[in-house]
């Protein structure tokens, strides 16, 4: 465990960060989830407000570090070929 009053601080802030990131991460893969099953229902309104969010959230954890940069392309590749009616493999 750190002595120092500077190391103990920065213990605290990278819990805090590490939380913050599982909390995008897990938004990610919960929206990603709900925009799969808006697809499969068909309804188009839907799929669309789903893939709003979900893109927009991909890009929020990818600019705040949560998420590496290509990784966030990638999973933006995939919903938008899901959303298209393709594959998302």
């Amino acid at each position: 465990m750190a002595n120092i009053q500077q190391q103990k601080k920065r213990v605290r802030i990278a819990e805090r960060q590490r939380e913050e990131n599982l909390r995008y991460r897990s938004t990610v893969k919960t929206l990603t989830k709900r925009l799969e099953a808006a697809v499969a229902e068909g309804d188009t309104d839907k799929v669309a407000a789903e893939y709003r969010e979900l893109t927009r959230m991909i890009d929020k954890a990818a600019s705040h570090g949560a998420l590496h940069k290509n990784t966030a392309g990638r999973k933006k590749s995939r919903v938008a070929r899901l959303v298209a009616g393709g594959t998302a493999a």
